[in-house]
């Protein structure tokens, strides 16, 4: 039995041994420089402060019955605008449709957007593009997507929306060179891969499983070796050269090998393992809903006389118990919440806890807190402090976090804290006690490279045994 674990485990070796080692290496580089993203923080810096001197046009809003849906109010070439999605842009000086940018529209968002960056650059349009390596998530709502340089010192390029003049994604050119080493490897992100979705899942949970067992067999070999009765005096292991350091390396690193690889398995929900179920559509609408259109024709008319001018970058709605409220953001990221008639309306503890007494499930506690917990903290991102968190006396213990600045809300049922330990926790090191840094990168740096010598050493040596195997006669 052991003979033939040993001979799966040279042959597995070769092909998923020198992938495990690419993820470790390219995990390296993802410890500092993640996938590029454009994100919130990023875009509130760049946008221009909001100018509602001559706002507000409503007469293009359907019926005040309608739900007003989520959307954004931020500035266009000098006019404030409403989003939402999947449709239109409107412009709500003169409340007709955004039209389709020309290229000089594109070049003029991005000339912006270098301008409040401080940059010393001159847009240049590059193409329109369908999908590239990096818009791969956010191309086909987005389109048509004009991809623009900057031609700054840091190689910038921006991706804009040609219909609501968004920019959606940006990159530099240190972003773009080391996910070439990083994420792009880790993830097997290649474009002419990623682009078909359902090829692309399959590839990375069959790589997965198959690193898993490679790993599991080469524990149990390592160990039943490091068992085996030996005389007085016997060095720890019974190889020599290569094979010696890969046997300490794998005996030392094994179950930390074993738990990346299985917990990245467990990234991509093979098979729905960690589907979840759907804990925001379980709770009624006493925690969100929808405003109505007759709200967000009211907030329209009151923000000229409300809102301080070029204080805010971005309205954006954030219903609470079935009535309208906005969140009116500085550049800074700091937010203000408004209710229809455009003034400051905090959420008080008074009002979470009327809205969960409305609930069909009994709150079993209720606390505010200043330092987070084990699921909802810092290090998330977006964790806003403090918070009011319920927890629910139903089956899956649900827990809910209401913000009470903005009103947001995060849902954290079971199923939830299960993959927030299976996912997080085992393939990021993000455990409780080690979020101080540079703690976390000494350790993360330690196991990479324990991991990495072990897969690098297994797969040399599975090559060279397999070219002796193979010259003999």
């Amino acid at each position: 039995m052991l003979r033939i674990l040993l001979v799966i485990h040279r042959y597995l070796a070769v092909a998923v041994g020198l992938l495990m080692a690419l993820w470790c290496l390219s995990g390296f580089v993802m410890l500092y420089q993640p996938y590029p993203e454009f994100t919130t923080a990023e875009r509130l810096a760049t946008l221009a402060p909001l100018r509602l001197a001559a706002c507000c046009r409503t007469d293009f809003l359907p019926a005040d019955a309608t739900p007003a849906g989520s959307f954004r109010i931020e500035m266009l070439d000098g006019a404030p605008v409403l989003r939402q999605p999947g449709s239109v842009a409107f412009d709500l000086a003169t409340g007709a449709p955004v039209r389709r940018l020309t290229q000089d529209g594109v070049l003029q968002v991005a000339a912006e957007y270098a301008s409040r960056r401080g940059l010393r650059a001159t847009p240049r349009w590059m193409e329109e593009v369908a999908l590239d390596q990096w818009t791969i998530g956010n191309a086909a709502r987005n389109q048509p997507a004009n991809r623009v340089a900057l031609d700054d010192a840091a190689g910038t390029e921006l991706y804009i929306n040609g219909r609501s003049g968004e920019i959606f994604q940006q990159t530099t050119r240190r972003e773009r060179v080391l996910s070439w080493f990083g994420a792009i490897p880790h993830w097997l992100y290649p474009t002419v891969l990623r682009r078909h979705a359902t090829l692309w899942s399959q590839l990375v949970i069959w790589t997965a499983v198959a690193g898993t067992f490679l790993t599991l067999t080469g524990l149990y070999v390592g160990i039943s070796r490091l068992c085996r009765p030996r005389g007085a005096g016997a060095p720890v292991s019974p190889f020599r050269g290569w094979w010696y350091w890969h046997h300490l390396a794998g005996l030392g690193f094994g179950v930390f090998t074993l738990s990346w690889v299985f917990s990245g398995l467990l990234t991509m929900n093979p098979w729905g393992l960690l589907e979840g179920s759907d804990a925001a559509a379980r709770l009624p609408p006493q925690l969100a809903g929808q405003g109505r259109t007759s709200e967000l024709r009211q907030f329209l008319r009151a923000l000229p006389a409300s809102l301080p001018a070029g204080e805010f970058v971005q309205l954006r709605a954030q219903p609470w118990e079935d009535s309208l409220f906005v969140l009116a953001y500085r550049a800074d990221g700091s937010v203000v919440r408004l209710d229809a008639t455009a003034r400051p309306a905090p959420l008080a503890q008074a009002q979470v806890r009327r809205a969960l007494a409305g609930l069909q499930v009994p709150v079993r506690s209720f606390a505010t807190l200043d330092r987070g917990d084990a699921y909802y903290y810092a290090q998330q991102g977006g964790a806003e402090l403090p918070v009011y968190r319920a927890v629910l006396a139903d089956r899956q213990q649900t827990r809910v976090y209401i913000s009470p600045v903005t009103g947001n809300l995060r849902i954290v049922d079971r199923d939830a804290r299960r993959t927030r330990w299976l996912d997080n926790g085992l393939h990021r090191l993000d455990f409780p006690g080690l979020h101080h840094r540079p703690l976390w990168d000494c350790l993360a740096l330690l196991l990479l490279a324990g991991v990495g010598a072990s897969c690098i050493t297994g797969a040399w040596m599975a090559i060279q045994r397999i070219r002796r195997d193979l010259a003999r006669p």
